[in-house]
């Protein structure tokens, strides 16, 4: 029996991307920022080879640890495009984004909506929630990101009515040869713009990828298990089982579940670990993101006995710098910390070596 695991850790990104100005990431670095700044250690993740990743001296590595840069091809900073190319599909095109949506095709998805706007998923609840509240219409916006959000109160509106909405959204921009990556259903609770707070019930609705590693793990009998969002980032593509979680700590406490099975069919944990990114990235809360990769270091120690000989793969998406303008992603390059690894690693300026690594652990070309 084979398997592997590997976990995004969303938004860990470790230095801007030779490119990152042009994306307006000139200076971004996460983790660089978060070691100087609040003195962030990370004992567990260094003896997989974080400080060698980011030029910070050097640790006491475990037998089998290897560790490389990886730069993103795709033109992109989302995590759509980070995961499908984590997955081996180089997006060379970009996704569609807009600062604003036609009225003609909000339209036709339903309304009528308030908003329509670039904002902040916190700031766009403090300017509309209350009216929302009084209206009934869901409010819709969007970002730097490929992105079309739908936010509506789970009890005023309907965690239901809000998902058939969401589904209808990806079904007329798929009609119209619309490229948006995801089209976000954001429900959230309380009474007022001071109590407003989103729930755990966010659900993606992705465009369709490309083949990936993923359909080809499946055809040859592998299974793949998603863990977090990673089923809705890639529309279900490619993915045996699905395990949807509310946190951070729901997901590694299912990424142990899962690990502890020891299923006699060869498989891929595939897991996301959103937390850095939609609490702290985006709300630009370093000592909140420091805090969080901590949790998730101190988690890991516990964990890594257990790995084995089993190949284990941690990485990320793109960056959220905590420190840098703006509540947008960041183009940053990213870690790739791994276990067994089937193949060396290079520094390599793509993310698809992951799909090469996961490959080769299965005996696939």
């Amino acid at each position: 029996m084979k398997r592997a695991l590997l976990i995004v850790l969303d938004s860990v990104g470790c230095g801007a991307a030779p490119d990152a100005a042009d994306f307006g990431d000139a200076g971004a670095d996460t983790l660089g920022h978060l070691f100087e700044r609040e003195g962030l250690e990370l004992p567990n993740l260094a003896k997989l080879g974080l400080l060698e990743v980011l030029d910070r001296g050097e640790s006491p590595t475990l037998p089998g640890a290897a560790w490389a840069r990886m730069r993103e091809k795709s033109v992109g900073k989302d995590t759509t495009t980070g995961h499908w190319e984590i997955a081996g599909c180089v997006l060379e095109k970009p996704f569609d984004t807009f600062e604003l949506f036609p009225q003609d095709l909000l339209d036709e998805i339903g309304g009528p909506f308030l908003g329509n706007v670039a904002a902040s998923g916190t700031e766009i609840l403090e300017r509309l929630g209350e009216e929302h509240l009084k209206s009934g219409y869901p409010i819709v916006y969007t970002s730097a990101d490929s992105v079309l959000q739908i936010a509506a109160h789970e009890e005023r509106y309907g965690l239901k009515e809000l998902y058939e909405l969401c589904q209808r959204a990806r079904e007329v921009l798929d009609q119209r040869g619309i490229r948006v990556g995801r089209v976000i259903a954001r429900p959230f609770l309380g009474d007022s713009a001071a109590s407003f707070k989103r729930t755990a019930n966010r659900h993606d609705y992705s465009l369709m990828p490309p083949e990936t590693v993923l359909n080809r793990l499946q055809a040859a009998g592998v299974e793949t298990i998603g863990v977090g969002k990673i089923s809705d980032i890639f529309a279900g593509s490619g993915i045996s089982e699905s395990h949807p979680t509310k946190s951070n700590a729901d997901g590694m406490a299912v990424i142990e579940r899962l690990w502890r099975e020891k299923r006699e069919q060869p498989h891929l944990i595939f897991a996301n670990l959103v937390d850095f990114d939609m609490l702290y990235g985006h709300r630009r809360d370093p000592a909140g993101y420091a805090q969080c990769l901590r949790e998730f270091d101190a988690w890991l120690g516990g964990f890594l006995p257990e790995v084995g000989e089993d190949f284990l793969l941690i990485t990320a998406d793109h960056g959220n710098d905590p420190y840098h303008q703006g509540t947008d992603h960041t183009r940053e390059q990213v870690p790739l910390l791994t276990l067994n690894a089937p193949l060396e690693l290079l520094n390599s300026e793509d993310f698809t070596q992951v799909a090469r690594l996961i490959a080769a652990r299965f005996g696939l070309d």
